[in-house]
């Protein structure tokens, strides 16, 4: 297809991306949209099986007619067949006039039965017999009407094994499957988030009439590198999410983190393992040793650096601090610790209790947090975060040792 062309429909579409997989999406559904043939749209959750419906329908000869859009997981099995194929006067209690259905409503034109794996066996009968033979009786009728109707089915379960299940017809499957498209998951096309977050959050912005500065690079690759389970759905709320909580701001890494993994459980390296039976108190003090253990680490690696290019500077007589008579006989490194057996251990592996000076757990916990404090300008929430405790914990400590 001409990349002019190609750029012009994926605009059109909303369906964005460069990658491979969004490229050869496009293709089908110029060949196929022409057509009156059937069309199954398989996926995940939010990975925008919608928008292709609305691209097939679009790019038909039936453009012009009504596009029906119908999630059967939405509606209770009971009235379903009243609501595709409608009903009778009579034919049920309530039923006090004919209705008609989606199909009936949408003849002419395209229906879009979202969620198909969620139908009732019982309906998906009739189902066929209408992609068979272009009719079907309503509920409690007696005649049969006769609709045309382009049919395009979207399902995020896996059909074959919906029908071993026998929760699923292998003839319907067969009669819908003629055609089709597969929407990628997000985590399996990362190169287009860029595109797409940049696109979100120009159209958030200017619809809400607020300033946005975009993503830093950075703030990019944290995007790039998550999972998104939720796909295209969960990266546009993020991305408006965002924008509306950082307002008018450069949105950078560690803004992104902080709201990417709020509610998850903090993470803990492995590199100071922590007794669990410990008090809320115990345990996140433990937390900010670890931030020390790791601040050593980082040290170390930056000395034999400095001493590698031939530095001058002489590292060894740098102060170090003592916490040998708060440090838990646990806050050790991971290989060194099984099953509570004491050893021996090497200046290199733990932080060495007869070359550290005398402090208390209390004056290191409160330097390292008034630090932090002052490193992100006194923001609670960004504070809390990179000391790895609750912001709650964290106003009780600058009320406990007098940072306000």
């Amino acid at each position: 297809m001409d990349p002019e062309r190609k750029k012009k429909l994926q605009k059109s579409f909303g369906i964005l991306g460069e990658s491979d997989a969004i490229s050869e999406i496009i293709e089908v559904i110029a060949q196929v949209a022409p057509t009156d043939i059937s069309v199954l749209i398989c996926g995940e959750s939010g990975t925008g099986k919608e928008l292709i419906a609305n691209a097939l329908h679009r790019m038909s000869l039936r453009k012009h007619k009504p596009l029906v859009k119908v999630n059967c997981g939405a509606i209770p099995a009971g009235i379903i067949e009243s609501e595709l194929f409608g009903h009778v006067k009579g034919s049920f209690t309530g039923a006090i006039e004919d209705r008609k259905g989606y199909f009936e409503t949408a003849n002419g034109g395209t229906i879009f039965l979202d969620e198909i794996g969620e139908m009732p066996i019982e309906t998906q009968v009739k189902l066929l017999r209408v992609l068979e033979l272009g009719e079907f009786n309503p509920v409690g009728g007696s005649n049969s009407v006769r609709v045309d109707v382009r049919v395009i089915a979207a399902t995020n379960k896996e059909l074959t094994s919906e029908i071993e299940k026998e929760r699923f017809r292998k003839d319907l499957y067969y009669r819908l499957k003629t055609i089709t498209i597969v929407a990628p998951r997000l985590r399996d096309h990362p190169g287009d988030i860029a595109e797409l977050v940049r696109h979100f959050g120009v159209e958030f912005a200017n619809r809400n009439n607020i300033t946005f500065k975009g993503f830093s690079p950075n703030a990019m690759k944290e995007l790039m590198d998550y999972s998104w389970p939720g796909n295209i759905r969960e990266l546009k709320n993020f991305v408006e999410s965002m924008i509306v909580l950082q307002k008018g701001e450069l949105i950078n890494s560690k803004m992104v983190r902080s709201r990417l993994y709020a509610g998850q459980q903090a993470r803990v390296s492995t590199n100071l393992p922590m007794k669990v039976s410990k008090s809320v108190d115990q345990a996140e003090r433990e937390l900010i040793l670890q931030q020390i253990l790791m601040m050593r680490r980082e040290f170390r690696e930056i000395r034999d650096l400095l001493a590698e290019k031939g530095s001058r500077i002489d590292l060894e007589n740098i102060p170090s601090f003592d916490i040998s008579k708060t440090l838990p006989t646990y806050a050790r490194e991971p290989k060194e610790f099984e099953e509570g057996r004491e050893t021996n251990y090497d200046e290199e592996e733990i932080i060495n209790p007869h070359k550290l000076g005398k402090i208390s757990l209390e004056e290191v916990e409160r330097d390292l947090i008034e630090k932090t404090l002052d490193k992100f300008n006194y923001k609670k929430r960004q504070t809390a975060n990179s000391l790895q405790i609750s912001e709650r914990t964290l106003y009780r400590k600058i009320k406990e040792y007098g940072l306000q």
